[in-house]
């Protein structure tokens, strides 16, 4: 039988969660998932109440409130987290996640050589979002592409697709420092004359976090800049774009 006690415990503002994934890594005890779309407490007696996943959610959608709870239940966590420490960052919402695929190569003869794949497109560096400049020459006027790690190694036409013509950086929403990148993107879009800005980003769920860290960014920066996103599959395919 559980008991109830009066406690520390988590709230999730379901309006405000876009199920984004970027604060789920940050519970230990794995008592946040995403389930349809919303971010869900999976369970009360797996939730300590400490607040680590305070201040991940980028939409504000996570807090801690005192109220009649199920006690936390250390043991049972722990045997939840053996029972499933092979699948927990797919219940993170993560491409990295999934069990290891090996993608099967074209057919012999289907690929056509591309002179213009073969010519680099990059017209600066840094790349990396942490070491860009924030008024970077080559960021004045510029049309900006904020890119997944990820997405040069899945989609072969990235230089000719979306690098052409482009200034370029790159962020992970997972891995990576979100706020910090968040953060350096909106000083980045405030002094310089970034005219647009397209995010590529991997179909995975939790890269979508991107998406969110572009918008909020040119939010912040008071300025109206159009944000477009195009999806790349893990075979190379362009999903979608908008």
């Amino acid at each position: 039988m559980v008991l109830k006690t009066v406690r520390n415990i988590v709230r999730i503002n379901e309006d405000k969660c876009n199920g984004c994934g970027v604060y789920v890594p940050s519970c230990a005890e794995g008592a946040l998932q995403i389930v349809d779309g919303k971010a869900r407490l999976v369970s009360e007696v797996y939730c300590d109440g400490l607040g680590a996943c305070l201040g991940e959610c980028p939409q504000g959608a996570i807090t801690i409130e005192e109220r009649d709870a199920d006690q936390f239940d250390e043991e049972a966590t722990r045997v939840r987290l053996e029972q499933t420490r092979q699948t927990r960052e797919e219940d993170c919402a993560c491409a990295s996640a999934n069990a290891p695929q090996v993608l099967e190569p074209p057919e012999t003869g289907s690929v056509q050589i591309d002179e213009i794949l073969l010519t680099s497109h990059l017209e600066h560096w840094p790349v990396q979002l942490t070491l860009v400049p924030t008024a970077a020459p080559f960021l004045q006027d510029a049309n900006l592409v904020v890119t997944a790690d990820c997405v040069p190694f899945a989609y072969p036409g990235f230089h000719r697709d979306f690098l052409k013509d482009h200034a370029v950086v790159v962020a992970c929403p997972k891995l990576d420092d979100f706020q910090a990148h968040l953060t350096k993107l909106t000083e980045i879009l405030r002094h310089s004359s970034v005219r647009s800005i397209k995010v590529v980003r991997m179909e995975v769920p939790c890269c979508s976090g991107l998406v969110h860290m572009a918008r909020k960014a040119v939010e912040q920066s008071g300025r109206t800049i159009p944000v477009e996103e195009a999806v790349i599959g893990v075979r190379g395919e362009i999903l979608a774009t908008a």
